[in-house]
């Protein structure tokens, strides 16, 4: 057996102290490593860099080790067990890492617990000890880690796991919390919210969530494949984030995104939606990337990246499922919904990366491209979320339409739980294609492969008037009418006035805006206008983020303009010949005025 004991040995200056014994180490001298990254979050982020000090004991004299590398030390052999003492540095407020002071404490296995090379696969057991002090007093332990020791739920003491895998894959949250308990398909849940927020509306996100969660258990089928679950959920004042678990899952949201008591009952403000979508989407990949996951990551190598095609199945597929668990399972309206397919193709839309790179590069490429985006990412990188959502929606579309209806998506994501996920095996890149051939027929092999091949490996546009107008939605686009115009749903589609644009995304700045993003063959583009500039005057009239689009709402495309700015500490002037802003935001509308039936099957709307 592993045996670690962590404490918080001194939360105001974000310090955990760590011991680990090992009870039986090669004899030839024990090899230990830090993860270099997490698993659910595709970027080398080299936890080893926190950690402060390490000694070494054993039959108590000091034992002796090297650095092998950044994150491997190798200690020299000794008689009885080996002590291992070190201290980790936690001040990284994310769900990916470890964050200590005197409200909280929160860490993955991956930032503070070393892996014992050659007994990965031993029992791994863990005492979680309270730090001193009378402010700690009140302060519980949440984990999906299993209770053992005669440790009550949620109490300091002593927990477990079969192996080092699994202890990575279960945080740990400490804090003087509030627990909401509910059961989903006879499935203990705890949603667990740590910080400062408002009148709670404490039922109403229980009974949303239970709704949510066996729908999903539903969806793959019965029984659920965890014994319990925790939603381990850090309230800020402005945060949104998650990381998949193979029981628990770690939120951020801010407090606007929870529901109060004095929210209208009968509307879901568009931040709760967020924080359910949010809710959804990691509860959903309990199944799909924590059981179905590629063959790469089976088992994870956390030393070093995994490369993979498949990402727009795993982030891309969730991602679709997340909202239409919501609208399916009576959480949020039908209209809801369809703005956030609308939100969902305006982002695809926007990326001009779409045009250059395909799906699968961006999930191969993820490590670099798309977890370390620049400045040119709106015009180098197509997401795997986004994109691969609205593949998923089309591929379910497919399926229905080759079937008679009688199939769906659903029946894909069934197939690769039960034959894969559930057996623990890693899909291929051709898994899911294959299954989807079978599914359809022979008659439909050359349809289904031409649609895989645009798809997921070219850059040509997805077809989504063809199943929008099948479930009686028109797709309509156009210039966004103002900088947070996302698009959306109506009834009734009416054009907006059209405008002319520069073509960049912006921020507010002291002194004028500060230019984020330049979109490629733009107005801004042509004239010289980079990330990074600080624009001050538009046509002889001082700027900032409130009277731009006013500035521009008065001109006409084709005429010329001059911008001064600054690059650094340089002034800098444009000539800007204006062009029609473009196209770039979905609205999606009902093609006859109301819902169809196959719309109507497709959400579970009540006729």
């Amino acid at each position: 057996m592993i045996h670690y004991q962590i404490k918080a040995i001194n939360p105001n200056a974000h310090l955990f102290e760590v011991t680990l014994t090992i009870s039986s180490p090669t004899p030839s001298g024990q090899v230990c490593h830090l993860p270099n990254w997490i698993p659910g979050s595709y970027m080398i982020r080299d936890f080893a860099k926190h950690l402060q000090w390490i000694s070494a004991e054993g039959n108590g004299k000091k034992i002796p080790y090297k650095q092998l590398d950044k994150s491997t030390w190798e200690f020299e052999p000794c008689d009885g067990e080996l002590i291992i003492t070190y201290q980790v540095y936690a001040w990284d407020l994310s769900v990916r890492g470890a964050h200590l002071d005197q409200t909280h404490g929160f860490f993955n296995g991956t930032s503070v617990f070393l892996a014992v090379k050659g007994q990965e696969e031993s029992v791994h057991q863990v005492e979680i000890i309270k730090p001193d002090g009378e402010q700690f007093k009140n302060w519980r332990v949440a984990t999906g880690l299993e209770i053992t020791g005669g440790t009550k739920e949620f109490q300091f003491g002593v927990y477990q796991a079969n192996s080092y895998d699994e202890l990575i894959d279960c945080p740990v949250e400490m804090a003087d919390f509030e627990v909401i308990n509910f059961d989903a398909c006879g499935v203990p849940h705890h949603m667990v919210l740590t910080g400062r927020f408002g009148k709670l509306d404490s039922e109403r996100l229980k009974n949303d969530l239970i709704k949510i969660c066996e729908h999903h258990i539903r969806f793959f089928a019965e029984p659920a494949p965890m014994n319990r679950y925790v939603f381990m959920t850090y309230v800020l004042g402005n945060g949104f984030g998650g990381l998949e678990h193979r029981n628990s899952t770690a939120l951020h949201c801010s407090r606007e995104d929870l529901p109060l008591l004095f929210d209208n009952p009968d509307k879901v403000k568009k931040n709760y939606q967020t924080f359910l979508d949010l809710c959804s989407h990691e509860y959903f990949h309990t199944w799909n990337i924590k059981r179905i996951k590629p063959s790469a990551f089976v088992p994870y190598v956390t030393e070093q990246e995994s490369y993979t095609d498949l990402l727009w199945a795993f982030e891309g597929i969730t991602s679709y499922y997340d909202s239409l668990a919501c609208v399916q399972a009576g959480v949020i309206s039908p209209e809801n919904y369809l703005t956030a397919l609308a939100k969902t193709i305006t982002s695809v839309r926007r990326s001009k990366g779409r045009l250059i790179q395909s799906v699968t590069d961006s999930s191969f490429n993820a490590w670099t491209k798309y977890y370390k985006q620049d400045e040119n990412a709106p015009n180098a990188v197509i997401s795997y979320y986004t994109k691969g959502a609205l593949i998923a929606f089309c591929l379910d579309f497919l399926i229905r339409q080759k079937t008679a209806h009688k199939q769906t998506l659903q029946d894909v994501m069934q197939y690769l739980w039960f034959n894969f996920g559930a057996k623990g095996i890693g899909i291929e890149n051709d898994t899911i294609q294959n299954y989807v051939l079978e599914l359809c027929g022979a008659e439909n092999q050359k349809g289904i492969m031409e649609f895989f091949d645009k798809a997921l490996y070219s850059t040509e546009e997805l077809d989504l008037e063809t199943p929008l107008a099948a479930l009686g939605l028109k797709l309509n686009y156009q210039a966004r009418t103002k900088k947070t115009d996302r698009g959306g749903f109506s009834e009734e589609f009416k054009a907006a006035k059209t405008k002319v644009g520069l073509g960049i995304e912006y921020t507010s700045a002291a002194l004028g805006i500060k230019v984020k993003n330049v979109y490629l063959n733009s107005s801004a583009s042509d004239s010289g206008i980079s990330a990074g500039d600080q624009l001050i005057s538009f046509h002889g009239l001082k700027i900032n983020s409130s009277n731009i689009e006013q500035n521009l709402s008065m001109m006409q495309a084709g005429e010329t303009v001059e911008i001064l700015g600054f690059r650094r500490d340089e002034l800098m002037k444009y000539n800007l010949k204006l062009a029609k802003a473009e196209d770039d935001t979905a609205y999606i509308s009902y093609s006859n005025g109301s819902p169809n039936e196959l719309l109507k099957s497709w959400l579970n709307i009540d006729s």
